[in-house]
This record gives structure tokens, sequence and C-alpha cells, in this order.
């Protein structure tokens, strides 16, 4: 319990490096998988505005790098992180990593979503006049928001998850606190207090998605 308590400044450091990177990357992989998962969605055969070539790049792409082990991304990508943020170690490269790691899986993620929406609704609209875009934005996507919530709150936990592998690239966090101060030191207090803190933050996480798909699948 001494031990803990000497290194209090560097917990509570060390959750916000979690907090930090799990934001940063839930931010950018959001936004990438966002566009790679409309991207699928509207150019996949019987789309919204299909398009055999982009589908198949699109595929090609996202199946080629979603089953590469995190733990072999984080090294890959160093070069790419170091180009775009600026360094390829550190915190905000460990972020950036992880963002793009999960871009996929969320591409993914949405694309399933967005094609589970009705196909009765979507013609309706057609009849209607609507374009390809229009439905997209004012049918599609929110037809599936709730599930959709569900499925980036999924990712969310994920994210979480990662973070503990990012001390390999010197990303620090919770999971490099538990690692270096913990496990290393013997001291199973130390690590245990980061599991802990780790759990209680996807516990957080999980119950405010849960609620807020509720909440707007009742609508």
């Amino acid at each position: 319990m001494e031990r803990l308590n000497e290194l209090w400044p560097e917990f509570w450091a060390a959750a916000l490096e979690t907090l930090y990177m799990t934001s940063f990357a839930l931010v950018l992989g959001g936004i990438l998988g966002l566009a790679i998962g409309i991207i699928l969605y509207v150019t996949r055969p019987g789309g919204l505005a299909q398009n055999r070539v982009i589908s198949v790049l699109a595929n090609l792409v996202v199946n080629f790098f979603r089953p590469i082990p995190f733990v072999i991304f984080l090294v890959v990508a160093q070069p790419l992180a170091r180009a775009v943020v600026g360094v390829g170690i550190g915190t905000t490269a460990g972020a950036f990593i992880i963002g793009l790691a999960a871009a996929f899986a969320i591409g993914r993620i949405v694309e399933q979503h967005l094609v589970s929406v009705s196909p009765g609704v979507i013609e309706a609209a057609r009849a209607m006049g609507a374009g390809p875009w229009r439905i997209l934005f004012t049918v599609a996507i929110p037809e599936s928001l709730g599930p959709l919530i569900l499925g980036y709150t999924f990712i969310l936990v994920a994210l979480i998850d990662m973070t503990a592998m990012a001390g390999l690239v010197g990303g620090g966090g919770l999971g490099a606190f538990a690692q270096i101060y913990g496990f290393r030191q013997f001291e199973p207090l130390v690590m245990w207090a980061a599991i802990v803190l780790i759990v209680v933050f996807v516990h957080l996480v999980q119950m405010l998605g849960t609620r807020l798909a509720r909440k707007v699948m009742r609508r």
C-alpha cells in the first residue's frame, strides 16, 4: 500500500494518458471508420451508388489491414505515425496508431448496420424522389443510429483495451503503468489498482453507450 501511495501522481497521470489516447483514437478512428463504412455501403452491389471498382478496392484494403494483429500493427505503423503526427513513439503516436487500426473495424461495423436497414424503407425513399446521398443521411443513418451507437460503444471498449498495449511504442497509460510499476517490480497491488481503474472506465463507457442507444431506439 505504501508503494501505491508513492505512485499516486504517476497513477493518475497514466489514467489521463489512457483517456487522452482513447479519445484521440475514437475521434480519428470514428471519422475514418465512418467514411470507410459509408464507401463500403454505397458502392456495394445494389447499393445507393454501386461501383464495382471502388467496392472491390475498398474491401481489399479493409480485408488486408483488419486481420493484422494489433501488436504487429503498432510496429509497422510507426513510420506513418512519424510522418503524420511528427513522432513514432509516445502517447500521441500510440493514439494515432490505435485510431488507425480501429478505423477498419469501425468501417465494417458501420457497413453492417447500414446494410441491416430495411430495403422497404430505402425503396420508399427512392419512390418519393430522394437521391442517394439524401437517402443515406436522412434515412439509412438515422434508421441505424441505435445499433451504430452500440457498435461504437463496443469499439470504444476495445480502444481502452488497446491502450494497454501502447506501451510497446512508449505510449504510457494504465497498461504501461501496471507493467512497469506493478508486474516488473513485483507489486501486485499497484498492478491491480491499474486493472480496476481500466475496468471502471470500461463499465462506465458500456453503461453510457447502452443507455444512449436505448434512448435513441425508443424514439
